[in-house]
């Protein structure tokens, strides 16, 4: 049985479009179309209302290291009520258990360099930003918008490369099967070329999420 927490890829692979990477390295999936075009407007119009510059929990001394734009997007708004109802009625993780949903800007020259979404154990921020809600467990990320050149995001570790396309979803699990982080799951948001590259990502807990 699933916890509330989690998800399956058994689960995952039972939505009609839905794809798996064919890896044993990773549970890693894509589904094109996942979100349409209306909501993806109204989803980029939230992220360019209230961005800000991106942060990053350990950036390893290097200041160029995540050079996009955030923005946490209000749980009030209608858009990102439906954007969470999406992705429940998708991995049936109890919603008490995810991030706020999150969106992203990107410009040209703009990246996110090679990283991996958990944090890793022991190290400085660890305590920090797990010792509420636990490890992060599933990454479910959106893309909004077409990209005129680059912005695609690279999987080393299994030599894939997803390039942008509205309203595709990827999502990951970054855990091993025994339960430990997967480093297999490094992606690189790589450099916008030309254009602008908007995503949503949304984040899933071990635990509820507690923080205010």
């Amino acid at each position: 049985m699933v916890a509330p927490g989690d998800s399956s890829s058994d689960l995952l692979a039972s939505h009609a479009g839905m794809q798996r990477v064919p890896s044993p390295k990773i549970e890693l999936f894509q589904f094109k179309r996942f979100v349409d075009a209306e909501l993806q407007s109204e989803l980029i119009r939230l992220i360019d209302k209230d961005r800000r510059p991106s942060t990053v929990a350990d950036p390893n001394g290097d200041d160029y290291f995540r050079t996009s734009e955030t923005c946490d997007l209000d749980p009030a708004e209608p858009a990102v009520e439906q954007l969470e109802t999406l992705l429940a009625n998708l991995n049936e993780i109890d919603p008490t258990y995810g991030e706020p949903v999150q969106g992203q800007r990107y410009e040209m020259g703009q990246e996110f360099k090679a990283h991996t979404d958990y944090f890793t154990p022991g190290g400085p921020d660890y305590e920090k930003f797990c010792s509420v809600a636990g490890q992060r467990t599933w990454t479910f990320m959106i893309y909004l918008n077409d990209v005129e050149a680059g912005g695609a995001t690279r999987f080393k570790a299994i030599n894939k490369t997803f390039k942008p396309e509205p309203g595709k979803l990827l999502c990951w699990n970054n855990r091993s099967p025994d339960g430990s982080v997967n480093p297999a799951t490094l992606h690189h948001g790589m450099k916008v070329r030309k254009g602008l590259k908007y995503v949503i990502t949304k984040w899933y807990r071990e635990k509820p999420w507690g923080w205010e």
